[in-house]
């Protein structure tokens, strides 16, 4: 069986803007977490970030990825309407999307739900539990009934998003709040998950729990195997 090919595309503004997050991630979000995809096995795994030349997304490097993971924050705007564009084309005909933490307010996500994708937030060193409440899905293999993340920033209901096909997981946080911090969608012939935690100043992406959770991700990702195209547009009889 053919790996599965796994695109990580990074933003990648803050580790040139900060100092510290530099050094959180010193090769990257987007490096950080293609390590650990290349270490779980069975996946090949390239990067792509903003600056990139068409943000690393060309028509070649889409055709040929199974699974694109998206990360951004701080300039969801400069991603170019053309490449999300082509994104959106993509997963309608069955690759699949894993969105993370601030990816949220992305044009490719609003895109695919047709909403605004706002919630509540605060940074404040919040301790957060993501609760499993579908027992048995394959994004939760290997894990217990629950995640610790010690310090990480609040998201907070509501989420203005579609309902999701399914809720995975919901987050509680120390000041009170709950959120549905791993979701899925299906839209078209491609799968989507969004998964809540990775804020860019806290280490949460080195957490092997987390990690566990993404590999798994992508891998409830991969396209299904599908007999024919659907067919569209007019038609005579059968």
């Amino acid at each position: 069986m053919p790996n599965l090919r796994v695109t990580v595309w990074n933003e990648g503004r803050h580790e040139k803007s900060s100092k510290e997050i530099a050094a959180l991630y010193p090769q990257g979000i987007h490096g950080c977490i293609a390590a650990f995809l290349k270490d779980a096995g069975g996946i090949t795994v390239r990067t792509a970030t903003l600056d990139d030349p068409e943000h690393g997304l060309t028509d070649e490097v889409l055709a040929s990825t199974d699974v694109l993971t998206w990360w951004g924050h701080m300039a969801h705007g400069d991603v170019q309407d053309s490449i999300v564009h082509k994104v959106q084309k993509r997963v309608l005909a069955g690759m699949g999307l894993l969105v993370l933490h601030s990816g949220h307010f992305s044009k490719i996500f609003k895109a695919l739900t047709g909403t605004t994708c706002d919630l509540k937030w605060r940074e404040s060193d919040d301790r957060e539990i993501l609760w499993f409440t579908a027992p048995g899905h394959p994004i939760l293999t290997g894990l217990a009934d629950h995640i610790v993340i010690p310090k990480e920033e609040m998201y907070g209901e509501f989420f203005d998003i579609p309902e999701p096909d399914e809720t995975v997981m919901i987050s509680s946080f120390t000041g009170g709040e709950v959120f549905r911090s791993c979701v899925t969608f299906r839209r078209g012939l491609g799968r989507i998950v969004y998964f809540r935690p990775g804020h860019e100043s806290y280490p949460t992406y080195y957490q092997k729990e987390v990690q566990q959770v993404m590999i798994n991700a992508v891998r409830y990702l991969t396209p299904t195997a599908h007999s024919a195209a659907p067919i569209f547009g007019n038609r005579k009889p059968i």
